[in-house]
């Protein structure tokens, strides 16, 4: 395995000057624009189990007849019973 001291280093003495360049003016979203994202994501957690509880509620009843089937099986049984 590698040493990666040496690609640390050389990472880091890449890196201190970008960090020194960096404008102390500069906005950045700090604790507000944390705060907004953590909400908008405990938001997104409640809906998302909000419908998986509505989802397993649905219950959808299964007809027997031979024309509500989908697809070619359907097609296939309702043009045998037109034939016959």
């Amino acid at each position: 395995m590698p040493d990666m001291s040496a690609s640390v280093s050389l990472a880091m003495t890449h890196l201190v000057p970008l960090a020194k360049e960096l404008d102390e003016d500069k906005v950045t979203p700090g604790v507000l624009g944390f705060i907004v994202f953590a909400v908008m994501a405990l938001a997104v957690w409640g809906l998302m189990k909000s419908m998986n509880r509505h989802m397993g509620r649905v219950d959808f009843p299964e007809s027997e007849e031979p024309g509500a089937r989908g697809g070619r099986e359907g097609a296939e049984v309702a043009g045998a019973e037109k034939r016959g």
